[in-house]
């Protein structure tokens, strides 16, 4: 009998974000990781670019109903969007699928490109 390996999803999942981070070093404006927006919450966004007020985040668990899929964190993420916009920041909002396939980055390219 075999046994089954499970992959760890978070090592996977910090693959992914390294590798995420340095194709954003493509585009023309400079990101910062896992950056603190507000003062009074512990909230971070996953890619944050200053210079455009664009905040990207990574939501892992889409498939296995993870922990943005279930009711007390899918309402702590509205308010945490929320609060965004009324900072006006901008937010876009990709799969690890997407950015593994280079969707997110295309997605972002044509967010620069449109000049915003």
């Amino acid at each position: 009998m075999h046994s089954v390996v499970k992959k760890n999803p978070k090592k996977d999942y910090a693959k992914i974000y390294d590798l995420f981070s340095i194709s954003l070093r493509s585009l023309p404006s400079e990101h910062i990781r896992e950056y603190k927006f507000s003062e009074s919450r512990k909230w971070k966004i996953d890619f944050f670019f200053p210079e455009k007020m664009l905040a990207v985040e990574i939501e892992g668990g889409v498939w296995i109903h993870g922990r943005h899929n279930r009711a007390a964190s899918f309402v702590v993420d509205m308010e945490k969007y929320n609060e965004m916009a009324k900072q006006r920041i901008y937010l876009m909002r990709f799969t690890p699928e997407q950015v593994e396939r280079g969707e997110a980055l295309i997605e972002i390219e044509k967010w620069f490109m449109e000049g915003r």
